[in-house]
């Protein structure tokens, strides 16, 4: 069930890549390039935009209903139970570790002997 899941999120967002790039912009995008230009022809220039426009919200609402339906239930690993460091130090040990005693050089008395 995760691998279909993974693999219609990934056919959802190349198709949402790909409305989002033929949607044209104020230069003109990609749309001309890949026949947005004829796809305006089709469906006129305000329902190509339209389509367009509605086709984004829509991919981009079941990408986003994909990833936290994937997230909450699907997610390998999720069971491991295991605690992470910090919570590890703190529950084997209440109190902090004693500092290890500090080594000294050896004092040595100067004596200048004349």
């Amino acid at each position: 069930m995760f691998g279909i899941l993974i693999m219609i999120e990934i056919l959802v967002s190349i198709l949402l890549m790909i409305v989002v790039l033929m949607q044209s912009s104020k230069g003109g995008g990609l749309a001309g390039s890949f026949g947005g230009a004829g796809m305006g022809t089709v469906f006129g220039v305000r329902r190509t935009a339209d389509f367009l426009s509605r086709a984004t919200t829509i991919l981009a609402v079941i990408f986003v209903g994909l990833c936290i339906l994937i997230n909450l239930f699907f997610l390998p690993g999720k069971q491991s139970g295991a605690d992470s460091i910090i919570q590890r130090g703190s529950a084997t040990s209440g109190a902090p570790r004693p500092l290890p005693p500090a080594s000294r050089p050896a004092a040595t008395p100067q004596t200048q002997g004349k």
